[in-house]
């Protein structure tokens, strides 16, 4: 083969790397591109509120106050019922529907009509509260991965029949808490109950507890 044609095939076999070379990285632009536009623009970091010692953590980390603290605050709502529990627990249900999964939200629904099936409802009042002497340990909340909690709850659980009580009971909850970053604008704390992990337990006496 004379030099010239040599030559032309050295160029033709250079093109043709170049080309591949070119793919590649139109590919890798791409692919970098698209994992730009889905990084979230906004994360939620969970800071301690004493930072006298400072803190270093994962963005990612929860603490097990926070933890608790949500659990508590959306359970408590989500079973305080005012006037009727007839109409207040599936409004309940319906206001906080962001900050459960659609798992327990069926299940708490199906709940609902149960209960109103059975006239556990009508002209209900109710209120849950924490249990002097009961609150948040770290122990409380269980950590099952970096997205799975479970909280323990000991609540004293409270209920009126036009106005008079019916039922007054000290139970622990033991909730299950999943990570769910799917609306910040009507859920801020990025987490939702799970509904139960457990059966619910009824406990014999408020006084302070010495073990978890």
């Amino acid at each position: 083969m004379s030099p010239f044609k040599h030559a032309l095939a050295a160029r033709d076999a250079h093109i043709a790397t170049l080309r591949l070379t070119l793919g590649m990285m139109a590919v890798i632009i791409l692919a970098l591109g698209y994992g730009w536009y889905r990084a979230p623009q906004n994360l939620t970091i969970h800071i301690p509120p004493d930072l006298r010692h400072g803190s270093t953590r994962p963005w990612w980390d929860i603490p097990p106050g926070d933890i608790y603290a949500f659990t508590f605050y959306i359970f408590q709502q989500l079973n305080r019922w005012p006037n009727n529990g007839d109409n207040d627990y599936p409004q309940n249900i319906a206001r906080l529907r962001a900050y459960l999964t659609p798992a327990c939200q069926a299940r708490l629904n199906q709940d609902w009509q149960q209960r109103k099936d059975r006239g556990e409802l009508r002209e209900r009042v109710r209120g849950v509260y924490e249990i002097p002497g009961r609150g948040f340990k770290p122990e409380r909340v269980t950590v099952l991965s970096r997205d799975n909690w479970t909280v323990m709850l000991d609540l004293s659980v409270d209920e009126y029949y036009q106005a008079e009580p019916v039922k007054r009971a000290l139970v622990r909850y033991p909730v299950s808490v999943v990570r769910f970053d799917i609306d910040p604008e009507k859920n801020p704390w990025g987490l939702a109950l799970d509904c139960f992990a457990g059966t619910p337990r009824r406990l014999e006496a408020a006084t302070p507890e010495t073990t978890p």
